[in-house]
């Protein structure tokens, strides 16, 4: 039986860039004909769905399903997905589980074949990708790319491994993704040569046209805790071609009240060209992936939405293969049941594994800096008590711990400044990119409770004060809830504020923050489950130095 919709409105076209009014005919999940007829009264506006060109859907704390209802709404159709974070929890199963997953969904979910797993060797993954593996990736029609280059320095070094992957990639003629924070001039040239195509790392716009004169694309990035787009949304008109939206990490709190819509919004307020805006929100990474999603031609498939106006962006439909899949900022889906799969081996923890003995010098300390992913090294004077280095919330100079979830070993302890915590702690499991347990804390006690919490529910995140206890269990590879995203978002959103009011941090996303304290692949200062570690230097650090 043939499955036929016709649709009325102002018809948005972005290869022709134009608005008439006309219908489009639906056939069998396609576009069948476009239709321009003056006659049509409707009001409204329909144009291709928005695709999230670059996103962890694990950082959502959701499965892909789950994600879906929450994305659908926003007219969001398509997303270019890094399976990244459970990767390196649980290697090519981990990919497998996000797939098929993902399958029980109508949003068109692309997935890449993780480049760095490990990130580094510099911390403990709960798995390995070499080449093989990537190339047995890659071979599947279901992966779509090489996902992003973490390891920019092996490409510029031309490591043997690292070149392999992206070689692989370019024999079998899929896109290989980047990722070089802060590269520039000859080095981005470099980089960019070796065959990375994009990058979503920018922080300048000075970095940002140095990898367009490379020859890449941008994607302009605005996440719940990296946030550059006010600094990059002037590409728009200097390389409209050439730039994508994308989110990267998106919290469930942050999924609720937007995606891809919000920035469109917001360029559009900039004065930026709407043709311009839309081919980034919705053509170009369809185009530079070569993905099956439509953009409202004939022959295409029936991926567009429809919305109220061109100034808020309000969707009030969204259709994907010919299906209407959310109306009215409701999702018209069922979640599917999910069997957990996970990577959790620790024991819980004493509040004496938390101690530093006191040493010579002056600490070395990470200083986190709000709504974004780089850190600061600071050099602080260690507040010391029976020959123990403490935390001092005076000064909030906090204690950090890394915990390998993987093995029993004992915490990688450091010091943090930055969240402002007058007591207790915070924990997870989501710490990029190993996804150890990751901890922040006032007092051993408070940090030994909180890390405990994660590891008594093989994952999650977890707050302590005093006598209360709060945790979101995350069962899905420590990373992920199979929950109605709705429900997620609001846990997340009373921790997130718990933290903050209860606890006293500064921060505006604080667990968003902590999750990326171990991503030693973002300058400058971090720490991993195997010690502190310079971005800059690209190796350990000792946590008592005196500063040159």
């Amino acid at each position: 039986m043939t499955n036929e919709h016709t649709l009325e409105g102002r018809i948005v076209s972005l290869h022709e860039r134009r608005i008439f009014p006309g219908r489009v005919h639906l056939a069998d999940g396609r576009v069948e004909a476009v239709e321009e007829d003056p006659s049509v009264a409707e009001e409204t506006f329909l144009l291709p769905g928005f695709v999230d060109a670059h996103v962890h859907i694990e950082s959502s704390m959701l499965v892909p399903t789950a994600f879906a209802a929450l994305a659908l709404p926003h007219g969001t159709v398509a997303t270019v997905s890094d399976p990244h974070e459970i990767a390196n929890v649980l290697g090519v199963s981990g990919v497998e589980f996000m797939l098929s997953n993902a399958h029980y969904s109508p949003l068109k979910f692309h997935f890449g074949a993780p480049s760095c797993v490990p990130a580094t060797t510099f911390e403990t993954a709960g798995a390995v990708l070499g080449p093989d593996a990537v190339r047995r990736l890659l071979l599947r029609d279901d992966i779509w790319y090489l996902a992003e280059m973490m390891n920019w320095p092996g490409v510029l070094q031309g490591d043997a491994e690292v070149m392999a992957k992206i070689r692989i990639a370019q024999e079998l003629g899929k896109p290989v993704d980047g990722h070089a924070p802060g590269l520039r001039g000859e080095e981005a040239r470099r980089y960019a040569a070796a065959g990375i195509s994009t990058d979503h790392e920018c922080t300048t716009i000075e970095e940002a046209r140095d990898k367009l004169a490379a020859g890449m694309h941008i994607l302009i990035r605005e996440g719940s805790a990296a946030k550059n787009f006010e600094a990059l949304v002037p590409l728009l008109a200097e390389a409209p071609d050439r730039i994508m939206f994308c989110s990267d990490d998106k919290h469930p709190d942050d999924l609720i009240r937007g995606h891809i819509n919000e920035l469109v919004v917001r360029a559009l307020r900039h004065g930026h060209d709407l043709f311009d805006v839309l081919r980034a929100a919705c053509l170009h990474p369809v185009q530079h992936y070569g993905l099956p999603v439509g953009t409202l031609r004939p022959g295409e498939p029936a991926d567009l939405i429809r919305v109220q106006d061109l100034d808020r962006f309000e969707v009030l439909e969204t259709w994907i293969e010919g299906r209407c899949v959310a109306r009215n900022g409701k999702a018209l889906i069922d979640l599917p049941e999910v069997q957990p799969v996970n990577h959790f081996s620790a024991s819980a923890k004493n509040a004496a594994d938390f101690a530093v003995p006191a040493g010579q010098g002056k600490l070395r300390v990470i200083r986190a800096i709000d709504g974004s992913l780089l850190t600061e090294t600071v050099f602080a004077e260690a507040k010391v008590e029976n020959g123990k280095a403490v935390a001092d919330t005076e000064r909030d100079l906090l204690k950090i711990a890394v915990v390998n979830r993987y093995a029993d070993v004992a915490p990688a302890v450091a010091f943090v400044q930055g969240f402002g915590l007058k007591r207790g702690a915070i924990a997870s499991s989501v710490a990029h990119d190993s996804h150890n347990v990751i901890a922040v804390g006032a007092d051993d006690a408070s940090l030994c409770r909180a890390v405990n919490l994660i590891i008594q529910h093989k994952g999650g995140i977890a707050a302590v004060a005093g006598s209360e206890e709060m945790v979101l269990p995350l069962p899905v590879a420590g990373l992920m809830t199979a929950d109605d995203g709705y429900k997620t978002g609001r846990q997340y959103e009373a921790m997130d504020e718990f933290a903050r009011v209860a606890l006293g941090s500064v921060l505006t996303a604080p667990y968003m923050t902590l999750s990326f304290l171990a991503l030693l692949v973002i300058p400058q200062l971090k720490l991993s489950d195997k010690g502190l570690f310079d971005g800059a230097r690209f190796g350990f650090v000792p946590l008592f130095e005196d500063p040159q």
